[in-house]
């Protein structure tokens, strides 16, 4: 289960890692995210591959 309980939408839109990253710290932020928790989020997502960076995604909210 994803740390918040929101649905992001990455099928249909520019798949590039700023781009994934940027929508998923948007939408946390949207919802109470703390600066610090989308620090983590950005410093989890860029600790690996593109793969790991989609893994991030999943851990922080539900990927559609």
């Amino acid at each position: 289960m994803p740390k918040y309980n929101i649905k992001v939408q990455l099928t249909g839109h520019d798949g590039n890692a700023i781009s994934i990253m940027g929508r998923v710290a948007r939408a946390i932020r949207e919802v109470g995210a703390t600066s610090e928790e989308i620090d983590q989020y950005y410093n989890e997502s860029m600790s690996g591959d593109y793969d790991h960076l989609l893994r991030v995604a999943t851990q922080w909210v539900e990927v559609a």
